[in-house]
């Protein structure tokens, strides 16, 4: 099984509504996936209570209780895993870099988001895991500011996914639903970013046949 932990220590980042939008496309590439959500708010388990039983699974989750849920989870078949954080709680955040193989860190492309993902990069490099940081929230129209934003980023250090998501009215339309925007508005703008997303992801992280295909090719 393949594990992904989202970590933001600032609040608002947009850590939820990532860790559902890759957890249903992933799903929809054939991917069996559980959502295991360690925030006490547990926004992504009420999502998921929303749909009824509907794939991907959730399941709310206390840090404790992690590497045997994750176990449990690999046990029923669950070929991917990812685990969503709390903000401002170290504890939790690096219980879930520690149990993933890799790292990803939403921002909004803004300076005062920029600096406080330094502790959640300063978390991934503790556990020992690649991390990328994935600029979310933009106006559809200001490219400019995410372009500064990634070069900010990448003067810091930091790796960043060439694929961003802008802020459109389609993610919180869809997540009053239980949806995502794939769902939703299928042929959208937000779920086309999405599937891009998970394109670059698959093929840097090889999460699928697929993926590893386009990565040697």
């Amino acid at each position: 099984m393949r594990t992904i932990a989202i970590l933001a220590q600032k609040g608002g980042a947009g850590k939820t509504s990532l860790s559902l939008a890759l957890a249903v496309e992933a799903d929809a590439r054939g991917l069996a996936t559980a959502v295991l959500d360690l925030d006490p708010q547990a926004t992504a388990a009420a999502w998921g209570d929303q749909r009824g039983g509907e794939h991907p699974a959730v399941a709310a989750v206390p840090a404790a209780r992690l590497e045997a849920t994750l176990k449990a989870a690999a046990d029923n078949g669950a070929a991917l895993a990812i685990i969503d954080t709390p903000p401002q709680v170290e504890g939790p955040a690096l219980a879930a870099a520690r149990a993933a193989e890799f790292v990803l860190i939403p921002s909004k492309p803004n300076i005062f988001d920029i600096r406080a993902i330094q502790a959640s990069v300063e978390i991934a490099k503790l556990a020992g895991k690649p991390a990328a940081v994935v600029l979310i929230g933009a106006h559809p129209s200001a490219k400019r500011r995410v372009d500064e934003a990634r070069a900010v980023l990448e003067q810091m250090g930091a790796n960043v996914a060439p694929v961003s998501f802008a802020h459109r009215a389609a993610w919180p339309e869809s997540a009053e639903r239980g949806k995502t925007p794939t769902e939703t508005e299928p042929d959208g703008a937000a779920a086309g970013e999405i599937r891009a997303f998970w394109d670059w992801l698959d093929a840097t992280y090889q999460l699928t046949a697929r993926g590893l295909a386009r990565m040697t090719a």
